[in-house]
């Protein structure tokens, strides 16, 4: 396993991240418990998690994948083993709606996570989506409607980072980061953060793959000059970039067959690069999974790599990744279908 350094813990966290939204959903417990023992004895030491999960959301699943994890911490007394990220969620069915990023409702989500996760303590905290309405699925660019918003209705950032700072100090989370959020709102809380003398988040997690290389515009350098590292979600892009769904195949218990509503990866755009990566895979006898996971872990700026897996098999192809080093002439290849195709997936 290959490691990063998150200076502000002082610890190195795998690069490659355990992805747990499935479990609860896709996944028992008994499978939860099993892909956790294997990733961790693959050096695999740094999962993440949100109280909305399992995911697609579902308000009498939710809160289940935290309780599986709590079990097998109380299971396995590995709990100091783990770095462990969770995350405060927007859907309207949490605690009867209360989930603006203020103190009242931050702390009353920690107090979930914590007694379903079985732990006292969050290593990495992150806010699961902006309050404002910004960067949501399946929209590209900041829109007409997002403009109209007014701010001064929502939560004030320096509200929010008082709140996180006040959790840290009482030692229930050690760290906070972002996910979902733009580069004005990733500025802003670091912004406010140093002007008031507070501790600023230290990731964002936001999609990133080769069907989805947005986070490069403007993102990615806040990542490099404002030590903010990426937490890169999806970057098998729901596992279109796996091949199984090429020629449009719909394999039996793959995610996109059950829930066929996901079709942001499907575009014909998608479909055409997709089919270009899969021969440039092919082309190199390189399993095209991980060629498309060995890419986000190649990126200077991507402190993990949030990986997730249905089964074992798939989950220790995902973690061998890692041990993939792609060639000057498969990374310029892949860099050509972007010339061609630049983000077909929003």
């Amino acid at each position: 396993m290959k490691y990063y350094t998150l200076p502000q813990l002082q610890q190195q966290v795998s690069k490659i991240c355990l992805g747990t939204m499935t479990w609860g959903q896709q996944n028992t417990e008994a499978q939860a418990h099993e892909q956790m023992s294997f990733a961790l004895d693959a050096g695999v030491n740094f999962w993440d998690t949100a109280e909305m999960y399992p995911s697609p959301p579902d308000k009498d699943k939710q809160g289940a994948t935290e309780r599986y994890i709590g079990s097998w911490f109380a299971k396995t007394n590995k709990r100091k083993d783990v770095i462990l990220a969770s995350k405060i969620s927007p859907m309207s069915f949490l605690r009867d709606g209360n989930t603006r990023l203020n103190a009242e409702h931050i702390s009353a989500a920690i107090d979930g996570n914590l007694e379903r996760l079985q732990t006292d303590y969050i290593d990495i905290y992150q806010l699961h989506w902006p309050e404002r309405q910004s960067n949501y699925f399946g929209k590209r660019g900041y829109t007409e409607a997002m403009a109209q918003q007014d701010l001064s209705e929502l939560t004030p950032f320096l509200e929010t980072i008082e709140a996180l700072n006040n959790e840290i100090k009482k030692g229930r989370i050690r760290a906070y980061g972002l996910s979902n959020d733009t580069p004005w709102g990733i500025m802003r809380y670091l912004w406010e953060a140093d002007k008031n003398g507070l501790i600023a988040p230290i990731t964002v997690q936001n999609p990133y793959n080769l069907l989805n290389r947005l986070y490069e515009v403007g993102m990615a350098e806040i990542s490099h000059r404002e030590n903010i590292g990426l937490l890169a979600y999806s970057p098998l892009a729901f596992g279109v970039l796996s091949g199984k769904y090429l020629g449009g195949r719909r394999p039996k218990g793959a995610r996109l067959t059950i829930y066929d509503h996901y079709e942001r990866y499907l575009s014909a755009e998608a479909k055409w690069a997709t089919q270009q990566y899969a021969m440039i895979a092919e082309d190199a006898g390189l399993d095209m999974a991980q060629m498309a996971l060995a890419w986000v872990n190649s990126r200077s700026f991507v402190a993990a790599n949030i990986i997730g897996a249905t089964s074992i098999e798939q989950l220790r192809d995902n973690i061998n990744s890692i041990d993939v080093e792609l060639s000057t002439d498969v990374i310029e290849a892949i860099e050509n279908v972007q010339r061609q195709q630049s983000n077909p997936s929003p």
